[in-house]
């Protein structure tokens, strides 16, 4: 009797793309941090670094003075990285996600070029984050967090060459889409600080993924801001998990000397 065997491929990864920041470090590490401490499906996360992508000539735009990260351009090589194939998740690097990915995987719908949470966010402050412009623009924070049908036809538009060229009313607008083909997500997967609320009683306005796109507490004029000790918890957590695999690199590597 011949044994059988289960030749079912494994489910790939869900590629999540982070948008990096230098002066953000923490702040990337955090949300990465954040993501796989809940996920309950594959996931594999690569941030997008301006710096990279400039070694690769795949991005050579020059930078202006309304740009407030070092992802507000490169954000839109996500279906590009993603060679143009399957799902994949774009979000700031200034979330803190305290739901599981797998919930916001499972809302994809494969008739969208893309998928987000269409805010109406007119913001009220001039600057954020350390002292950045605030900018006021139809859609805004809707390309903050995108999911991407990465296959779709109208995406490969979003080439290098598209990128480094075309205005940022354009991309952040999503104007290479018609407006059928953008699909919603519940506000909870991209909670704005100062913005959306909590209502009392009611768990579906509980936050999925905060953002704090004004400003996080790593930055000194926001440690105080709403949800800021949430994120400072986390924060101090995700260092204890750092140094105790650090404290187990060196004990391993010790091992080995003896």
């Amino acid at each position: 009797m011949s044994a059988t065997h289960n030749t079912t491929n494994p489910p790939k990864p869900f590629r999540i793309f982070i948008g990096y920041d230098t002066r953000e470090h923490i702040a990337y590490e955090v949300c990465r941090y954040s993501i796989l401490k809940r996920s309950t499906i594959p996931v594999e996360i690569i941030p997008i670094k301006q710096s990279e992508l400039r070694n690769n000539n795949h991005f050579w735009r020059e930078r202006n003075k309304l740009e407030s990260t070092e992802f507000s351009f490169t954000r839109f090589l996500t279906p590009f990285l993603a060679n143009y194939q399957g799902w994949a998740l774009f979000v700031d690097c200034d979330f803190l996600y305290l739901g599981d990915v797998k919930e916001l995987h499972d809302v994809i719908d494969d008739k969208y070029a893309l998928m987000c949470v269409k805010h109406e966010y007119v913001p009220t402050e001039t600057t954020k984050m350390d002292g950045a412009v605030q900018t006021v623009y139809p859609r805004k924070n809707w390309s903050s967090m995108v999911l991407y049908n990465c296959g779709h036809v109208k995406n490969r538009v979003l080439t290098p060459e598209v990128v480094n060229s075309e205005s940022g009313a354009y991309l952040h607008r999503f104007m290479w889409l018609e407006d059928e083909e953008i699909g919603a997500v519940p506000f909870v997967w991209n909670f704005l600080v100062g913005h959306n609320k909590v209502v009392e009683g009611d768990e579906t306005t509980c936050p999925k993924a905060i953002h704090f796109t004004s400003g996080g507490p790593w930055f000194e004029a926001w440690r105080d801001c709403e949800f800021g000790e949430v994120w400072v918890r986390e924060m101090e957590e995700y260092e204890k998990v750092k140094e105790k695999e650090k404290e187990k690199r060196v004990g391993d590597c010790c091992k080995e000397g003896v």
